[in-house]
């Protein structure tokens, strides 16, 4: 799994820059929902604290907010639900 992430996480940066080289103000961006709460994570869901799941249609929603404030400086990134970036 974290090999899979390491390679997405690398695919994405590289994808940025050649985009990038295409048109400036293209935007490549990596977005991490959060626990949703969907079939998935039920088997984890009894370990998680209150309010940490989210409904489907709300995790969306948080995940377009956060697309409608990134700017190109942003690309190569992955942000979080509340829009923060997600360290490598």
């Amino acid at each position: 799994y974290r090999a899979s992430k390491a390679a997405l996480n690398m695919l994405l940066r590289n994808f940025a820059i050649e985009m990038a080289r295409r048109n400036a103000d293209f935007i490549v961006a990596g977005l991490h929902p959060g626990t949703v709460d969907t079939a998935l994570s039920e088997p984890f869901q009894t370990n998680l604290a209150e309010g940490q799941l989210t409904a489907p249609d709300a995790a969306a929603s948080n995940l377009l907010t956060v697309l409608a404030g990134l700017t190109p400086e942003d690309s190569g990134q992955v942000f979080d639900w509340q829009g923060d970036r997600v360290p490598d």
